[in-house]
Protein backbone atom coordinates (compact mmCIF):
# COMPACT_ATOMS: atom_id res chain seq x y z
CA UNK A 1 0.00 0.00 0.00
CA UNK A 2 3.33 2.04 0.32
CA UNK A 3 3.41 5.24 -2.84
CA UNK A 4 5.35 7.95 -2.87
CA UNK A 5 3.84 10.99 -1.37
CA UNK A 6 3.57 13.29 -4.37
CA UNK A 7 2.36 11.09 -6.62
CA UNK A 8 -1.54 11.11 -6.41
CA UNK A 9 -4.07 12.51 -8.83
CA UNK A 10 -7.32 12.55 -6.67
CA UNK A 11 -8.69 12.45 -3.16
CA UNK A 12 -9.63 8.07 -3.86
CA UNK A 13 -5.96 7.17 -5.19
CA UNK A 14 -4.42 9.44 -1.94
CA UNK A 15 -6.93 7.59 0.51
CA UNK A 16 -4.82 4.14 0.49
CA UNK A 17 -1.82 5.94 1.02
CA UNK A 18 -3.48 8.11 3.90
CA UNK A 19 -4.61 4.56 5.86
CA UNK A 20 -1.31 3.18 5.01
CA UNK A 21 0.49 5.94 7.14
CA UNK A 22 -2.11 4.98 9.90
CA UNK A 23 -1.42 1.34 10.21
CA UNK A 24 -0.88 1.51 13.81
CA UNK A 25 -3.70 1.04 16.34
CA UNK A 26 -2.12 4.15 18.61
CA UNK A 27 -1.65 6.41 16.11
CA UNK A 28 -5.22 6.36 15.06
CA UNK A 29 -6.37 6.53 18.61
CA UNK A 30 -4.25 10.12 18.59
CA UNK A 31 -5.65 11.03 15.83
CA UNK A 32 -9.02 10.47 17.35
CA UNK A 33 -8.68 12.30 20.48
CA UNK A 34 -6.96 14.87 18.28
CA UNK A 35 -10.02 15.51 16.35
CA UNK A 36 -12.48 15.09 18.97
CA UNK A 37 -10.77 17.87 20.69
CA UNK A 38 -10.42 19.93 17.98
CA UNK A 39 -14.05 19.88 17.12
CA UNK A 40 -15.04 20.60 20.66
CA UNK A 41 -12.63 23.38 21.32
CA UNK A 42 -13.99 24.52 17.47
CA UNK A 43 -17.90 24.41 19.06
CA UNK A 44 -16.49 26.08 22.02
CA UNK A 45 -15.06 28.95 20.16
CA UNK A 46 -18.36 29.34 18.11
CA UNK A 47 -20.96 28.77 21.14
CA UNK A 48 -18.60 31.28 23.52
CA UNK A 49 -17.58 33.25 20.86
CA UNK A 50 -13.81 32.94 22.11
CA UNK A 51 -11.23 32.50 18.93
CA UNK A 52 -8.79 31.50 21.50
CA UNK A 53 -10.63 28.38 21.81
CA UNK A 54 -9.91 28.02 17.60
CA UNK A 55 -6.68 28.33 18.19
CA UNK A 56 -6.41 25.46 20.81
CA UNK A 57 -8.62 23.02 18.54
CA UNK A 58 -5.93 23.51 15.93
CA UNK A 59 -2.97 22.44 18.30
CA UNK A 60 -4.95 19.88 20.05
CA UNK A 61 -5.63 18.35 16.96
CA UNK A 62 -2.86 18.91 14.61
CA UNK A 63 -0.37 18.01 18.18
CA UNK A 64 -1.95 14.72 19.16
CA UNK A 65 -1.83 13.80 15.29
CA UNK A 66 1.63 14.72 14.85
CA UNK A 67 2.40 12.74 18.17
CA UNK A 68 1.20 9.72 16.61
CA UNK A 69 3.08 9.71 13.70
CA UNK A 70 6.57 10.57 15.52
CA UNK A 71 6.14 8.46 18.40
CA UNK A 72 4.32 5.34 17.37
CA UNK A 73 3.98 5.09 13.60
CA UNK A 74 7.57 6.81 13.20
CA UNK A 75 6.37 8.50 9.90
CA UNK A 76 5.94 11.89 8.70
CA UNK A 77 2.07 13.32 8.68
CA UNK A 78 0.94 13.28 4.87
CA UNK A 79 -0.61 16.97 6.15
CA UNK A 80 3.07 18.18 5.20
CA UNK A 81 2.59 17.65 1.83
CA UNK A 82 -1.46 17.39 1.40
CA UNK A 83 -2.84 19.43 3.94
CA UNK A 84 -6.28 19.54 2.43
CA UNK A 85 -6.81 15.83 1.45
CA UNK A 86 -5.42 15.19 4.56
CA UNK A 87 -7.89 16.65 6.68
CA UNK A 88 -10.64 15.52 4.62
CA UNK A 89 -9.16 11.93 5.21
CA UNK A 90 -8.79 12.91 8.57
CA UNK A 91 -12.52 13.32 9.05
CA UNK A 92 -13.28 10.53 6.80
CA UNK A 93 -10.79 8.11 9.44
CA UNK A 94 -12.39 9.68 12.12
CA UNK A 95 -16.30 8.43 10.91
CA UNK A 96 -14.74 5.36 9.82
CA UNK A 97 -13.76 5.15 13.59
CA UNK A 98 -16.32 6.31 15.29
CA UNK A 99 -18.83 3.48 13.74
CA UNK A 100 -15.99 0.52 14.59
CA UNK A 101 -14.62 0.23 10.94
CA UNK A 102 -11.34 1.51 10.12
CA UNK A 103 -9.60 -1.29 11.04
CA UNK A 104 -12.03 -3.50 8.23
CA UNK A 105 -11.47 -0.72 6.13
CA UNK A 106 -7.41 -0.94 6.46
CA UNK A 107 -7.41 -4.54 6.17
CA UNK A 108 -9.82 -4.29 2.72
CA UNK A 109 -6.75 -2.10 1.53
CA UNK A 110 -4.09 -3.95 2.24
CA UNK A 111 -5.91 -7.29 0.78
CA UNK A 112 -6.64 -4.92 -2.42
CA UNK A 113 -2.86 -4.02 -2.39
CA UNK A 114 -1.88 -7.43 -2.13
CA UNK A 115 -3.98 -8.32 -4.80
CA UNK A 116 -2.31 -6.08 -6.94
CA UNK A 117 1.62 -7.07 -6.81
Amino acid sequence: MEAKSDSFSSFEEFWPFYVSQHSKWGNRAFHFAGTTAGLVSVAGAIAKRRPVLFAWGLVLGYGLSWIGHYAIEKNRPATFGHPIWSLRCDFRMYGLMWRGKMTEELNRLVALSLSKT
